[in-house]
C-alpha cells in the first residue's frame, strides 16, 4: 500500500517513516506538513491512505479529511494525533476518517491500522474507548433525537441494544441489563448490521452519531 504521512513537525514524520520500512507491503511515497503542501502532492500521487494529524497550520486535519474525501473519495484517511478526545473523534469520524490512532499508540497497532483501513475495514484504537465520544454525545444537549423513518428499520428491541452497543457495553453487560442470554445479544447484533448494511461495530457509532438516533 501507499502512504503519505501529513503532519506539521518533521520529526514525527521521519519516524513513523522510519518505522514503517521494515514492512514490505507499505511504502512512504510522500510526506507534507500541512493542508496545501497535501493537496499538492496529491495532484501527482495516488496514496491508498493518508496518516493526518488533526492539530496543523492553515488548514485543520478534520478540515483537510472533509477536503480530500470529496475530491478523492478513494482514499481513505487515519487520524493520527494527540488530540483524540471525545469531539475530535467525532469530529474525524463525521468528516470521513476511517481510522483513529492516538500518537502514543504502539508501533504494531500502526500497522494494523494501515493494512485494515486498506481493506476497507474502519479502525478505532484500543487505547481509545468507545465512551470517550459517546460520552460527548450525551453531554451534547442540542443533539435531536432519531429519524422515526430511520427507527423503521430496527425493531424497537434492536434499537434498545444498538443504544447500548454505542454506548460501549460488552455483550455480557447487555445480556444481563436485558435479561437475555449473550447468544441472543450476538445474534440481534448481527441482525442489526445486516439490517443497516453495516460492516462493523465501529461504523454502526458512526451510523448513529450521523442520523441522531442516541436519545440524551
Amino acid at each position: 500500500m501507499d502512504v503519505i504521512i501529513v503532519d506539521d513537525h518533521q520529526i514525527v514524520r521521519d519516524g513513523i517513516s522510519l518505522l514503517l520500512m521494515r514492512y514490505v507491503d507499505i511504502k512512504v511515497i510522500g510526506e507534507a506538513s500541512n493542508g496545501d503542501e497535501l493537496l499538492i502532492l496529491l495532484k501527482k500521487l495516488e496514496p491508498d491512505i493518508i496518516i493526518l494529524d488533526i492539530s496543523m497550520p492553515k488548514i485543520s486535519g478534520i478540515e483537510l479529511t472533509e477536503i480530500v474525501k470529496k475530491k478523492y473519495p478513494h482514499i481513505e484517511i487515519i487520524i493520527f494525533s494527540s488530540h483524540s478526545e471525545g469531539e475530535n473523534v467525532l469530529k474525524s469520524l463525521e468528516a470521513g476518517a476511517k481510522g483513529i490512532l492516538p500518537k502514543n499508540t504502539i508501533r504494531e497497532e500502526l500497522v494494523e491500522a494501515l493494512r485494515a483501513v486498506y481493506n476497507r475495514k474502519e479502525f478505532i484504537s484500543k487505547y481509545i474507548p468507545y465512551s470517550t465520544f459517546t460520552n460527548h454525545i450525551k453531554k451534547n444537549k442540542n443533539r435531536k433525537k432519531g429519524n422515526t423513518k430511520l427507527k423503521k428499520k430496527l425493531s424497537s428491541r434492536e434499537i434498545e441494544i444498538m443504544k447500548l452497543i454505542v454506548e460501549g457495553k460488552t455483550n455480557k453487560k447487555i445480556a444481563d441489563m436485558l435479561f437475555i442470554s449473550q447468544r441472543t445479544v450476538e445474534k440481534h447484533k448481527s441482525n442489526i448490521l445486516k439490517k443497516l448494511d453495516i460492516a462493523s461495530i465501529v461504523g454502526l457509532v458512526k451510523y448513529a452519531i450521523k442520523n441522531n438516533i442516541i436519545e440524551i
